[in-house]
């Protein structure tokens, strides 16, 4: 294989990969490829397999049927420590009687290293997670974030060629969590290797993703970029799952290539073939997705050469920038939530008001 193909070869190949655990079913055939250097998630809610997966590609599970590769080599029977990876655990598992640079080097003791290159390379991954002549220090006395950092250089020392992350932000509060998202997203540029993430936070997983494959019952639902799994989710199970999505009941209809949705609520409109991502058989009942943002409310003086349709305020939750709104539209069973950034001179509507809901056709998604 020339140097060309191999950069060119997904790191990580899975192939109809399966796992029981006696009589329970944990994998169903999963398939996919996961390209190197990309930040790819896997996300699902708990129970879903996502863990289980992470676990069959450190080593850590084995296989039942099915085949995985890693950097174009077969890792049936690899054990966890003779394969390209390291993994950083959701509890961080720092040793708290040794200090921050023996437990960032603990890796290194089975390698033939003088004194001085094994402290050069402590501390060159200490500053690469921004803790940097932090080594001296104990590490029962590191902050939470400090530990994560910790972790993640102890795995990153290795130089492995796929990190491996399980749900390693799950322990710190919101502020921090939100720091370190952003973090690690910049480390894994910066290192320029693989990095798998295990996560049920969906918005965690559309900040720092790549691509993300949304799990459900142990299959791949979808697997894609942010921007598409949140615009177009081929399922109503994957819309509901990434972020917030109104669903209203629908028929659609089909003349040569022009598909017509009528909406619950909405009315009548157009749409193209992209807006059906999950395939539909035109002239059954469905259901259209739309996202909160994607409609407005028109207030006093404002205008639209969009549709317009008219409901109730029927709740709403002010959060200081944006206000959220539930409108109750006429032969609608459910309210639909609206986010509505709170601009200057824009009031915020009080419960019982009618609302003016100005939304474009090209914002539904349809499904079956």
């Amino acid at each position: 294989m020339s140097d060309t193909v191999g950069l060119s070869r997904p790191i990580i190949e899975l192939d109809a990969v399966e796992k029981y655990y006696g009589d329970y079913h944990a994998l169903r055939g999963i398939t996919a490829n996961i390209r190197r250097g990309e930040f790819f998630s896997l996300l699902g809610p708990s129970g879903c397999g996502k863990t289980t997966l992470l676990r069959c590609i450190a080593g850590f599970e084995d296989l039942s049927l099915g085949r995985l590769s890693i950097d174009g080599r077969d890792m049936k029977g690899v054990p966890a420590n003779k394969r390209p990876t390291n993994m950083v655990f959701q509890s961080y598992a720092i040793f708290p009687h040794l200090t921050v640079a023996e437990n960032v080097g603990f890796g290194l003791r089975r390698l033939t290293l003088t004194n001085a290159d094994r402290a050069a390379l402590v501390e060159g991954a200490l500053t690469m997670v921004g803790l940097g002549g932090y080594g001296a220090r104990a590490a029962h006395a590191l902050s939470g974030g400090q530990r994560q950092r910790v972790a993640l250089a102890r795995a990153l020392i290795l130089k492995p060629k796929v990190l491996l992350l399980d749900e390693p932000l799950s322990a710190l509060d919101k502020k921090l969590r939100e720091q370190m998202q952003l973090e690690l997203r910049r480390l894994q540029r910066q290192v320029g290797i693989t990095f798998v993430l295990v996560t049920h936070d969906q918005e965690e997983a559309l900040i720092m993703s790549d691509r993300i494959a949304v799990m459900f019952e142990g299959q791949i639902a979808q697997m894609d970029t942010p921007q598409m799994l949140y615009r177009r989710p081929v399922s109503r199970q994957v819309g509901e799952f990434i972020g917030v999505m109104n669903f209203l009941p629908a028929t659609a209809t089909q003349d040569g290539d022009e598909i017509t949705v009528e909406a619950a609520g909405l009315g009548r409109a157009v749409i193209g073939p992209d807006q059906m991502p999950g395939g539909i058989h035109a002239g059954q009942a469905a259901s259209v997705g739309i996202r909160p943002e994607t409609m407005s409310i028109l207030f006093p003086g404002e205008t639209t050469d969009g549709r317009v349709a008219t409901g109730i305020v029927e709740d709403l939750a002010y959060y200081g920038d944006m206000t959220y709104y539930e409108v109750g539209l006429d032969g609608v069973e459910k309210p639909l939530t609206i986010s509505m950034k709170n601009l200057v001179g824009r009031p915020v509507l009080d419960r019982g008001a009618e609302a003016r809901v100005a939304w474009d056709a090209r914002s539904l998604v349809l499904f079956a």
